[in-house]
């Protein structure tokens, strides 16, 4: 014992009031709000801005590598069987949709959408400088242009918002590199969580908000405002968590997949300025044993993602119309089956496109074929750069005044996806 600190063996000292925090208290419990502002346990992350009825952009990353070829298959080019004799899914087990293609029978939450023009598919899409590593891939596929900054980072200053602007990253302990950049973000976990993330059950909030804004008076800016918009954002949301927060009894299926469009969905419709929102599923590295129609690892993911998509579609009711979902991946996969009845990372995959003002039923970019003369390296050749993707949706849904700072030193082709808004 260090004798210039004897044990007190006094009364324990009284808890402060309420609404009284002490420095060592606030001190304890200001870690919270740092997690929240970074990251929680949920590991969603929101970025607020001005409520409003604008459209939302949705970007669903499938990490891994996605089969676009397992996804919608060309069951009408010669060359698909011979180059996935185990894997190729029989003709009479899709549903055929445009041209050569169909679409695999565990997506079959989604071909109503299809059917009724409001999902359409982008083929043989991907990046113009294509890498079979994940890593790097991953990397080149979030920023989108030799920056430390991410894509959704730099659109969110053509988006002409004010204060905290909209978004949300699932899937992750870490803000993604699309979202990274000076704009204003503010990391939470998931809504249902929230309250208990700023530890409210031992300060209420507004003695969070009032002590915090004391603590940091005087402070710079990159030590203070993390912390605001973090508070804000809570304020925000607290009206949403105590609301029922049952993703499976919405239709979506279990995991967080589902919770998280869930809750993408009630930040939408409750109206709280989403812009962009950043969600992300993993799973799709299928290297083994990939499986065919009725069963398998890949059959069992596009299950989720369907029936996630479509849930999504159908909780968002009338704000359907201002939502538009891209998919993307790193890479698609190799066009040649392995020995192990899996795919091998490749180039060229296939982007869904789902939403109220999707011109659907359709098939866009150009097929390049499966000839072994039109592959590169045994690869699908990519056709469409996926910027072109989502370029046309933050122009001509979001209304971005440009995307020349989304993706510098890159002009976006037209496909005519989507209605403008």
């Amino acid at each position: 014992m260090n004798p210039r600190h004897p044990r007190d063996h006094s009364s324990p000292r009284p808890a402060p009031a309420p609404d009284v925090l002490s420095r060592r208290t606030l001190l304890r419990l200001a870690g919270a709000a740092g997690v929240v502002s970074a990251t929680t346990a949920g590991s969603a992350r929101l970025a607020f801005g001005a409520p409003g009825d604008g459209d939302v952009l949705v970007v669903l990353t499938l990490r891994g590598g996605f089969d676009g070829l397992g996804a919608v298959p060309p069951i009408g080019d010669p060359e698909y069987r011979r180059l996935r004799p185990t894997l190729a899914i029989d003709e009479d087990a899709v549903k055929r949709i445009d041209g050569p293609f169909g679409l695999h029978p565990a997506l079959d939450p989604l071909f109503r959408f299809w059917d009724d023009g409001t999902l359409a598919v982008v083929h043989a899409v991907g990046q113009s400088s294509p890498s079979r590593s994940h890593a790097e891939a991953t990397a080149d596929l979030e920023r989108a242009a030799p920056s430390s900054s991410g894509w959704i980072d730099r659109s969110l200053g053509a988006l002409g918002q004010a204060g905290l602007l909209a978004g949300s990253a699932v899937g992750s302990p870490a803000l993604p590199a699309s979202m990274a950049g000076q704009h204003d973000k503010v990391a939470v976990g998931r809504i249902r969580g929230m309250r208990l993330s700023l530890g409210e059950d031992v300060v209420p909030l507004g003695t969070w908000q009032r002590a915090l804004s004391q603590l940091h008076t005087g402070a710079k800016p990159e030590v203070s405002r993390p912390t605001s918009l973090a508070l804000r954002a809570v304020s925000a949301l607290r009206p949403l968590s105590g609301q029922a927060d049952d993703a499976v009894a919405a239709g979506y299926p279990g995991g967080r997949l589902g919770e998280a469009l869930h809750d993408v969905a009630r930040l939408v419709k409750n109206r709280l300025g989403l812009r962009v929102a950043a969600v992300e599923t993993g799973g799709w590295d299928l290297h083994v044993n990939a499986g065919r129609t009725d069963g398998g690892p890949m059959h069992d993911r596009l299950r989720e993602l369907g029936q996630a998509l479509a849930a999504f579609a159908n909780e968002l009711g009338g704000d359907f119309g201002r939502v538009t979902v891209v998919t993307v991946s790193e890479f698609g996969r190799r066009a040649a089956e392995n020995g192990s009845f899996g795919t091998d990372h490749g180039r060229g995959t296939a982007s869904l496109v789902l939403g109220g003002a999707v011109r659907g039923g359709r098939v866009y970019g150009r097929w390049p074929g499966l000839a072994p003369d039109r592959l590169v390296d045994g690869d699908l050749a990519i056709t469409t750069d996926v910027r072109s993707v989502l370029a046309e949706v933050l122009t001509a849904r979001l209304r971005a005044s440009s995307t020349t700072g989304a993706f510098p030193d890159f002009r976006p082709s037209t496909l005519g996806l989507v209605n403008p808004r």
